[in-house]
């Protein structure tokens, strides 16, 4: 299941995670992040215990997405010991998403 962060929450949830962290900056606004947000369950229950995705609403949590350089969505990050390791902007196929997470493993 993909956890909900914020501005507030993302350090603890995602910088001091002790596995890497799969970031979905996404917008309500946005059609292919709603596209690719069953994708994204489906890699959390894939990845339980190896890996995490978290959600990032920008629209709601402008702080951490500007700290980002997020600019449009859905931007996709990898955090592994509190650095950014990957990122990709747009929607991409689970086999991509799947491939961005096992490379911070």
């Amino acid at each position: 299941m993909t956890i909900e962060v914020t501005d507030k929450t993302f350090a603890a949830e995602v910088l001091s995670s002790d596995v890497p962290v799969l970031v979905d900056f996404w917008a309500e606004w946005c059609p292919p992040c709603h596209r690719i947000a069953p994708m994204l369950e489906e890699l959390a229950t894939e990845y339980s215990g190896r890996a995490r995705v978290v959600k990032l609403n920008a629209d709601e949590n402008p702080v951490t997405a500007r700290a980002y350089g997020v600019m449009a969505m859905p931007t996709l990050a990898v955090f592994r010991s509190g650095e950014m390791v990957s990122w990709h902007v747009g929607a991409r196929p689970k086999a991509k998403l799947r491939e961005q997470l096992d490379s911070a493993l």
